[in-house]
């Protein structure tokens, strides 16, 4: 007996699915196939039955589906959300406008920031909780009453329950909840408690308004996809990506939806982290140039970097358990253009799937990245426009670098191209620095892991910019989302606050709250329990000095730790970072942290490679000699089917190796070795000018 199963990744500009079949006594797996199709934008839905089907594969052929997709991460910064209303303790309605006393912009004295929620739509009622969870002024039922009344007459679909004080005793909002259920027209209730049960009323209430305003745009979503993968004859449980890494069952998927913002770029970090270890290499950086965007993510000891502080956009932090991924407008599809100063910009624009770049073929009239790679020989454009009726020229994609970038800046069509890709490659690095040096980590001590369609062209690049001494580039480059939804674990990640000194916390209490975060993660988990074959249970701490304002994460050793071993984790942590010792300032436990991961079966990586398509030597590899300019010159160098390059293989730059799913490109002075699971290791040599530089940074 063998079954199915589905990775399929929704993006901006295409929809990636890997499928594979796995026999039950757990050998390898028999078959894997893999397609790429462009996104559908006005229904994601079609796209991912597109690609089944260009998979060869039918939805009454698959057994499990696990699903990352990028809608409620594209709701948000695009505002296409639903209208949304809160309710709130009196005299607080503007906690989610007022903010942290940030600005939308560095410089100048004005800015222009709007909620989730409108004003009119954010209501106040009588009730009030101190911090320790006293009642001072109970929950006014007939006024809570009346102004669900009012937004219901307003035309609001998701509802809000944010009070003060609420994680630290939650009986309000629970009653609130009780009322909201009797007359609310939906299910589209979020309690702010239930979300994150922590303190700082901003970020818990902006958390829980993300999860409010995306709510229906994900239900309508998961219902469609659900209902069209049903009547296709698809009659298993779907599981979606959360932007923690885990995956979750899409049937409750919708009471957090905001856990899955960032899902598209985690499962990526999920894959090259896994991938990674594969090739025994530990430390990476990653890497997803894709068609709209880049994300970049830092991945040390084989684990990825985690936060609870991350922001979406200006004013939006969600603090609920994310993999931190840095996200930049640069893709592909980035358009370039001259801006009102005479100087050249490229994203966060982007051109999409359709009409996407010019060399597309679909009606694109701006320059873009795709379309200065292959102005510079790095592309094909018989990969793109050969698809296309009517079918683009060279000559149309030069004319439009000329007239729109090279002419307004006094340059030839190629060092126009050039150009685009500088500045591109110049964000890029910037957003890699963000997630190395600025944290504390010398870029020198990891590998820059480099996916998505267009990241292993510019990869070397970037590396050599940041001193990175290598460069790993995975069997399906294009479609490692793909894979990590494939590989993901389910994960529940689970925090309350406790905010006292650490000497005034009950061990007995902390204890009582570890089990019931644990109890929780496992109920979730138990909704897809056929997918789990065994479940790891992690405890944290969010630490931090009296009168400090970061924390520091400490990884507790279970439910039974004492206040000693505690403090000692804390100083230990604490040392580390900062290298000081401060016994004379107490502790502070902020918050408790569970984390409960139910193991999914493995797939093999190697299951992507096609041995029987590897030739013997490297040169029957070769298809073609191409012309391609570096730093103004053009060569010609060779090109390789990667498919069919051997294990094993150390292929010399400068050359290009063509997939289906991406394009790779070994620059000058660098070698590439392919081992044995088909990954592509770059050693990129660097001069003792930029290594010193850099750590000079």
């Amino acid at each position: 007996m063998t079954r199915v199963m589905a990775g399929i990744d929704v993006g901006g500009t295409f929809t990636d699915v890997i499928t594979c079949v796995i026999p039950e006594d757990g050998s390898a797996p028999t078959a894997m196939t893999i397609a790429k199709t462009p996104t559908t934008v006005g229904n994601q839905a079609a796209g991912v039955l597109n690609a089944i089907e260009a998979a060869g594969q039918t939805p009454a052929g698959i057994d499990l589906i696990v699903h990352g997709t990028t809608i409620t991460t594209n709701a948000i910064l695009e505002r296409k959300i639903s209208r949304c209303g809160l309710i709130t303790t009196k005299g607080f309605r503007d906690v989610l406008e007022l903010g942290r006393r940030t600005r939308p912009n560095p410089y100048g004295m004005t800015g222009q920031f709007e909620p989730l929620v409108s004003r009119e739509f954010r209501l106040e009622v009588n009730q009030r909780m101190d911090a320790r969870g006293s009642v001072i002024t109970h929950l006014d039922e007939a006024g809570f009453r009346a102004c669900l009344q009012q937004l219901i007459a307003d035309g609001v679909e998701a509802l809000v329950i944010h009070f003060l004080h609420s994680y630290a005793n939650p009986a309000h909002e629970l009653r609130a909840e009780e009322i909201a259920r009797d007359v609310w027209p939906n299910e589209f209730i979020t309690v702010g408690h239930k979300l994150i049960s922590e303190y700082r009323e901003f970020e818990r209430g902006t958390t829980a308004s993300v999860n409010a305003a995306v709510q229906p745009v994900l239900h309508r979503y998961i219902t469609n996809l659900q209902n069209q993968l049903t009547d296709s004859g698809y009659k298993r449980d779907l599981l979606v990506m959360n932007g923690n890494g885990g995956t979750v069952s899409a049937a409750i998927v919708v009471d957090e939806a905001a856990k899955t913002v960032m899902s598209g770029p985690a499962s990526g970090v999920i894959a090259a982290a896994k991938t990674a270890s594969r090739a025994s290499i530990e430390n990476i950086i990653t890497y997803d140039m894709g068609g709209t965007s880049t994300d970049v993510a830092l991945v040390r000891g084989g684990e990825p970097s985690t936060s609870s502080e991350l922001a979406i956009d200006y004013g939006l932090p969600i603090h609920v358990p994310m993999v931190d991924v840095r996200t930049i407008g640069a893709g592909g599809g980035s358009i370039g253009k001259i801006n009102a100063a005479g100087l050249l910009e490229v994203g966060p624009e982007s051109a999409g799937a359709e009409p996407g770049p010019v060399a597309y073929g679909r009606g694109g009239t701006k320059p873009t990245i795709t379309d200065a790679n292959i102005i510079l020989g790095r592309l094909r454009l018989e990969v793109f426009a050969g698809k296309n009726n009517p079918a683009v020229t060279l000559d149309d994609v030069r004319n439009i670098m000329d007239e729109q970038i090279a002419q307004p800046l006094g340059l030839t069509i190629e060092e126009a191209a050039a150009a685009m890709i500088h500045v591109a490659n110049t964000q890029m690095a910037g957003a890699i620095r963000m997630v190395s040096l600025s944290r504390g980590h010398d870029p020198r001590d990891f590998a820059l892991f480099a996916f998505g369609g267009a990241g292993p062209l510019h990869a070397v690049a970037l590396a050599r910019e940041l001193a990175l001494p290598k460069v790993l580039i995975p069997a399906r480059p294009g479609l490692v989302n793909a894979l990590g939804c494939l590989v993901a674990d389910l994960r529940q990640d689970v925090v309350n606050t406790i905010n006292r000194s650490l000497g005034d916390v009950s061990i007995e209490a902390l204890k009582t709250v570890m089990l019931s975060q644990r109890d929780h993660g496992i109920e979730a988990n138990e909704v897809a329990g056929s997918e789990i074959t065994e479940t790891r249970i992690t405890h944290s701490a969010d630490m931090q000095f009296r009168g400090q304002t970061h924390l520091i994460r400490v990884e507790l050793p279970g439910p039974d730790v004492t206040r000693e071993k505690i403090q000692k984790i804390f100083e230990a942590a604490y040392f580390e970072r900062f290298e000081v010792h401060l016994p004379e300032i107490e502790a502070v436990l902020v918050n408790i942290n569970t984390s409960v991961v139910g193991i999914r079966p493995e797939i093999p990586l190697d299951a992507l490679l096609d041995a029987d398509a590897r030739c013997a030597n490297l040169a029957d590899a070769k298809s073609a000699t191409r012309s391609v300019i570096f730093d103004g010159k053009a060569i010609d160098i060779p090109v390789y089917e990667r498919d069919r390059v051997p294990l094993g293989a150390t292929i010399n730059g400068p050359a290009i190796l063509e997939q289906m799913d991406s394009t790779l490109l070994i620059e000058p002075g660098t070698s590439a070795l392919v081992d044995q699971i088909g990954n592509m290791i770059v050693d990129v040599p660097l001069s003792g000018k930029a290594a010193d530089g850099m750590a000079a940074e």
